[in-house]
């Protein structure tokens, strides 16, 4: 029986945060686990707050009052900027995942030309669209409306 090798996570959770030399993918991997993680948080949230109008129009009341802050409104301007990324990014990983983005499937012998040719300037692309998305919402956010 072979023995596999230990090595201990000495950084715990910064370790998965502060990746070192990572890769611009390796970030945009983190930022897809956060960005899904805080979606998750807010269709938490807004289903006990939903939740509340089967209550009575009282509870109603009072939860809309509590969701009612200005940080409230910065808080949904996050979640607008969380589906923007963790949607586009999805989409950027079906696409490379069914051999769309980067054809077919090849031998993987370093360097690897698929990662370096295509999916990194897929990234930015993609990270570019999100930009232009997020200056947009971003520009909405900051609108005072009466």
């Amino acid at each position: 029986m072979a023995l596999s090798k230990s090595y201990p996570n000495r950084l715990g959770i910064l370790g998965w945060l502060l990746g070192g030399r990572w890769g611009l993918e390796r970030y945009m991997y983190a930022l897809h686990r956060v960005t899904g993680l805080g979606i998750l948080f807010y269709f938490i949230l807004h289903i006990l707050v939903t939740s509340t109008r089967a209550l009575g129009a009282e509870w109603w009341d009072g939860a809309m009052a509590r969701v009612s802050h200005p940080i409230f409104k910065f808080g949904e301007f996050l979640v607008f900027a969380a589906f923007i990324i963790h949607g586009l990014n999805g989409i950027r990983l079906i696409a490379i995942e069914l051999g769309w983005a980067v054809g077919r499937a090849e031998e993987p012998v370093y360097p690897y030309r698929s990662s370096l040719n295509v999916q990194r300037p897929l990234l930015i692309a993609v990270m570019i669209v999100a930009a232009v998305f997020l200056a947009l919402g971003g520009w909405d956010f900051l609108q005072v409306t009466h």
